[in-house]
């Protein structure tokens, strides 16, 4: 296994939820909670894109570097292959934390995602999804009423825990 296999499969599991308030100018500080997370690897530089929802999604730059890798080995021939990168990377950003440990959301973005001045940063194991606060919300609490029918669809329905199995 190369060096690259190893830093990109390596599975960073971030947790947390935290409310977190944007600046007149976009800017927001990196949660404490969050900030302990992060390897000691990690840089202060991440990639922003769009979500698949109505949100936002930071990787650190060695879980973009195994994203970037994996989308170059998808095959360009393929109309569908080259509709996804599209819609996948449009909008991707590098973003550095400040000297004061805040980083600042590219308008483009914040306007994609409807983001106002109260936002949820909320981890999501290899990666952070960025919401409004409100929008965040109403979305869990829609979707709270099909999580046990998610569950089974996504882990088994059958009788053994998924989660126990070798």
């Amino acid at each position: 296994m190369g060096e690259s296999s190893i830093q990109t499969d390596e599975m960073i599991g971030f947790l947390g939820e935290y409310d977190v308030t944007l600046d007149a100018k976009g800017r927001f500080l990196l949660p404490a909670g969050f900030r302990k997370q992060l390897p000691e690897t990690s840089a202060n530089q991440f990639v922003i894109n769009r979500g698949f929802e109505s949100c936002l999604t930071l990787y650190t730059m060695d879980q973009w570097q195994g994203i970037s890798q994996k989308l170059n080995e998808l095959n360009d021939f393929n109309p569908k292959v080259r509709e996804f990168k599209r819609l996948f990377l449009n909008g991707a950003t590098i973003v550095e934390l400040d000297s004061a440990g805040r980083m600042n959301l590219p308008k483009s973005l914040m306007e994609s995602a409807g983001l106002k001045k109260e936002i949820i940063f909320s981890a999501q194991g290899n990666k952070v999804e960025i919401w409004d606060k409100e929008k965040y919300y109403r979305y869990i609490q829609d979707s709270a009423a099909n999580f046990s029918n998610l569950a089974a669809e996504v882990a088994g329905g059958d009788f053994f825990n998924p989660f126990t199995q070798a």
